[in-house]
């Protein structure tokens, strides 16, 4: 009898289902670096290698001259606000975002790709595009 416990307890152990769950990471933090102009804080989410186009200046960039670019971007475009207005999720470890980045020079659309490996969210394409 005690056999025939150990095999079922077995059989359930290894058929039982495990839930395992996304944690989702929140985009608000790449939100407040791009309405605050933080290039530093923005960054901080850039893939060590990330493709970028601001306004037509487009290639792919290493984090530190990426966050120049950008960094050259939010002084000669100072925010008035910045907002998402569609979100996507292709698949668990990838999603696209787009918004509305406010400044006197105009409206920009904003196209993030975000990659999420364990609990990190990381950029690997960016683009500011004057609309």
């Amino acid at each position: 009898m005690t056999i025939l416990n150990l095999l079922f307890s077995l059989l359930l152990l290894f058929n039982s289902p495990i839930k395992v769950e996304k944690e989702d990471i929140s985009i608000d933090p790449v939100i407040s670096a791009i309405n605050n102009n933080s290039s530093s804080d923005l960054a901080k989410f850039f893939e060590s290698s990330i493709s970028l186009n601001v306004n037509g200046q487009q290639g792919s960039y290493s984090k530190n001259q990426a966050e120049i670019v950008i960094r050259d971007f939010f002084k000669k475009n100072p925010s008035q606000g910045f907002s998402i207005v569609y979100s996507s999720e292709t698949n668990p470890s990838l999603s696209s975002f787009i918004g509305d980045y406010l400044s006197e020079e105009g409206t920009f659309k904003v196209f993030i790709k975000v990659s999420q490996q364990e609990s990190i969210l990381r950029i690997y394409s960016l683009e500011f595009v004057k609309g």
